[in-house]
């Protein structure tokens, strides 16, 4: 009887083990790139890449183990209105683009709470500082790179593709002893190469008073007493000009939060300066609260976009 029993356990046993076996042999091709992303990525997180007002702003980055060449790089910036938000619930945005063999730089700012405004478009730009300086370390490829958010973050996109260093938002970038420029430009900041906005904002002084007014607007800039001059300096419209980086906005017609027009603007206004851009417009979307075909297009749209630039994953 016992031998019958440890039979029986043995042969079921290889029936678990066929199972398990052929479980993982009809995953789905979705599902094997899910098992694969452990494999074949890099993480880096919690890089302090600036230390300001006894604040330590981090970021994390995300890239290919395998790449043979430099490669294409994403700066991943988070909404949340200036003040709230965090880089890591922004994460899965950079799922799409690792698919397509980019690395990705998360970052995270100072919020309102810890400095007001222009602190946190003067971090984004520090961040792209940092990606300039690190670039041979993480095998970045400082032609092709890319700064994208949502909201805020797509507000802060704009800023840090738009803003010239002559506006004066630059000063906390610091280097130290070990860390002097040696890129091939004369400026220490890399040039970007593409500008993917989410529904950004860009005109902010229109949301510190009047029919546009936005309570998260006004936190931002709290009771300074230059609000509408400095809102004004941190507009991406501020900076429409001939020569600046090309310009994706993806925008719902139906937003309560940034204003549509605000897309239209940008559009326009880009236009007029002969600036390559597009506007894609999500009929009926909300503030990102897009349907799933309408995020599928919207990624559709990017790629076909990056790839008008000769912007691919690196070696193509």
């Amino acid at each position: 009887m016992k031998n019958i029993v440890h039979l029986l356990c043995g042969l079921w046993m290889v029936v678990i083990l066929v199972a398990v076996g052929t479980s993982w042999a009809q995953l789905s091709e979705a599902e094997r790139s899910a098992v694969l992303m452990n494999h074949d990525y890099d993480v880096s997180a919690n890089i302090t890449y600036i230390e300001v007002n006894n604040y330590d702003a981090k970021l994390d980055v995300y890239r290919p183990r395998e790449a043979k060449s430099p490669t294409p790089v994403v700066m991943l910036i988070h909404g949340g209105g200036w003040v709230a938000g965090t880089k890591e619930g922004s994460v899965l945005g950079a799922l799409p683009y690792l698919q397509r063999g980019f690395a990705v730089v998360n970052v995270e700012y100072r919020l309102g709470k810890a400095s007001l405004a222009p602190a946190a478009v003067e971090d984004c730009l520090c961040a792209l500082h940092w990606i300039g300086q690190n670039a041979k370390k993480y095998n970045f490829d400082l032609t092709k790179v890319i700064v994208t958010g949502g909201s805020a973050g797509g507000h802060l996109a704009l800023t840090t593709g738009m803003i010239p260093s002559s506006a004066g938002f630059e000063n906390e970038c610091a280097y130290g002893e070990d860390e002097k420029w040696s890129g091939p430009w004369t400026n220490p900041r890399p040039p970007v190469a593409a500008i993917i906005n989410w529904f950004g904002i860009t005109d902010v002084a229109e949301m510190l008073q009047g029919p546009n007014l936005r309570s998260y607007a006004v936190s931002w800039f709290g009771s300074l007493p230059n609000r509408e001059e400095l809102a004004k300096q941190v507009s991406p419209l501020t900076y429409v000009r001939a020569g600046v980086p090309p310009v994706l906005t993806i925008h719902g017609d139906a937003d309560s939060l940034v204003p549509y027009t605000e897309a239209v603007r940008l559009h326009q206004g880009l236009t007029k300066a002969g600036v390559k851009n597009q506007l894609l417009t999500i009929p009926g979307g909300g503030h990102g609260d897009f349907t799933a075909d309408q995020e599928i297009k919207a990624f559709e749209t990017i790629d076909a976009f990056l790839s008008s630039l000769g912007i691919g994953p690196a070696g193509k």
